[in-house]
């Protein structure tokens, strides 16, 4: 089986959206700062955002493994189990990062400010997920399984900056 990183690295339509629009780029994976899981669990950066956030695998084994995002402000939250679900996430909801509250409203908005610079941001995805072979889900469906994830297994996977010994801030307002 084919790894999803291999085809989103193959796909340059693909990878340019999720570039674009998710702010998910597989060329940068070193984290602005030392940082560990406080239970000891592996971490391994393989992709980050433009603002020197950091995407985690957490503990041994594939794409499938649950996936922590590190901001650079000190922030951080469980957002995926597996590869497959984030970009699903990213592909329906690119603005998940703002949605602290995960309320339609909030998210009506955001999503309003990503369709005036990308109009034709579903059809995009559409086609990103197509060539990558992933059925999306809705939108309330991929936000409901971020604050799921984040809010239930997500409070074992606490990030601690090294240097310092302090735990990273919770990402969402849960």
């Amino acid at each position: 089986m084919k790894s999803l990183l291999s085809a989103v690295r193959e796909s340059e339509e693909a990878a340019h959206f999720l570039a674009l629009s998710g702010d998910f780029d597989l060329d940068r994976y070193d984290h602005v700062e030392d940082v560990h899981l406080a239970s000891g669990v592996a971490l391994e950066g393989f992709a980050g955002d433009g603002t020197g956030g950091t995407f985690f695998f957490c503990g041994d084994g594939g794409e499938e493994r649950p996936i922590l995002y590190a901001d650079s402000e000190g922030g951080a939250a469980l957002v995926a189990i597996g590869l497959p679900e984030l970009l699903q996430l990213l592909l329906v909801a690119p603005w998940w990062r703002g949605c602290q509250k995960f309320t339609a409203e909030e998210s009506r908005e955001l999503a309003a400010e990503y369709l005036a610079d990308i109009p034709d941001l579903a059809a995009r995805a559409g086609r990103a997920a197509t060539t990558l072979g992933l059925a999306l889900p809705d939108e309330k469906d991929a936000l409901a399984r971020l604050r799921q994830v984040a809010s239930g297994i997500g409070k074992d996977f606490v990030l601690i900056l090294t240097a310092e010994g302090e735990p990273y801030e919770p990402l969402f307002a849960l």
